[in-house]
């Protein structure tokens, strides 16, 4: 904390001195300044007029949606059924290449630092970078539209985020095991099979469990572009302004979605 001395010669005590409290200082003024044109680039590209009728219309269409039409729900069997699968199938397809691209990744395993750590480095980041949306959209474009086109891109957006998460774990092992196990004379396979995988089990257990109740929610809204799912059903019945369809569309989705939450939540606790 700085001391400076007043006319009277007194010590004061001070939290900044003047040129922490300037930067301080000048770092609000830019904050606000950018703060300020942004806002007003935003106000510039906005009809206010629909912002302030929203709560009418958001009102309308409440009260056209309720009550859900209740019978439909027996045209969503299939969907959420083929939403369930995009999440699952796509998380293990994920899972199958994201294991060995950790281990290339990983700075205690991979073969060479300087060629293959960051070309799986490089994959990681290109396959999170890019939503599952625009994956879906592309990969509808190549093969058509369906529930494979869903599955795809659900495992490509899926492999960055458990990859990155299993190489770090990797990374962070108990060497003293790996050592001792590089001891008895076992070959590379071995010390990775005995030493090395039993520690990023847990890790790799709770990563495939979160990264599957991700993909429950992103998968729903997959059928918007036409890659299946319960999002395909959300979006024929908005084209046609069906709100009662809506409306128990978005309740199946929500009931979709705690039920995920609630069993990653329990395997979760069991693997802690």
């Amino acid at each position: 904390m700085p001391i400076e001395q007043n006319a009277d010669g007194l010590k004061v005590w001070q939290k900044r001195n003047r040129r922490e409290q300037f930067t301080h200082w000048a770092s609000w003024f830019i904050g606000v300044a950018v703060f300020v044109v942004c806002w007003q680039q935003i106000s510039e590209s906005t009809t206010w007029f629909f912002v302030w009728d929203a709560p009418r219309i958001a009102g309308d269409i409440l009260t056209r949606a309720t009550p859900p039409k209740w019978e439909y729900i027996t045209q969503l069997g299939e969907p959420i059924w083929d939403t369930l699968n995009i999440a699952t199938l796509g998380t293990l397809l994920a899972l199958f290449l994201a294991v060995p691209t950790a281990f290339l990744a990983a700075r205690n395993t991979t073969p060479s630092k300087t060629f293959i750590r960051p070309l799986a480095l490089l994959i990681i980041v290109s396959t999170r970078s890019i939503n599952s949306l625009i994956w879906a959209l592309l990969l509808i474009a190549i093969i058509g539209p369906g529930v494979f086109a869903g599955i795809l891109a659900i495992a490509i957006r899926s492999i960055g985020f458990c990859a990155k998460l299993l190489y770090e774990a990797i990374e962070e092992i108990d060497h003293k095991q790996v050592e001792a196990i590089t001891a008895t004379g076992a070959s590379r396979w071995q010390v990775m099979a005995y030493g090395i995988v039993p520690q990023i089990m847990p890790a790799f257990a709770g990563v495939a469990v979160f990264r599957w109740d991700i993909n429950i929610r992103e998968s729903t809204v997959l059928g918007l572009v036409g890659a299946g799912g319960i999002g395909l059903q959300l979006s024929s019945s908005l084209n046609v302004l069906a709100w009662p369809q809506v409306s128990l569309i978005l309740i199946v989705i929500l009931f979709a979605v705690v039920l995920s939450e609630w069993v990653s939540a329990k395997v979760r606790g069991a693997i802690i």
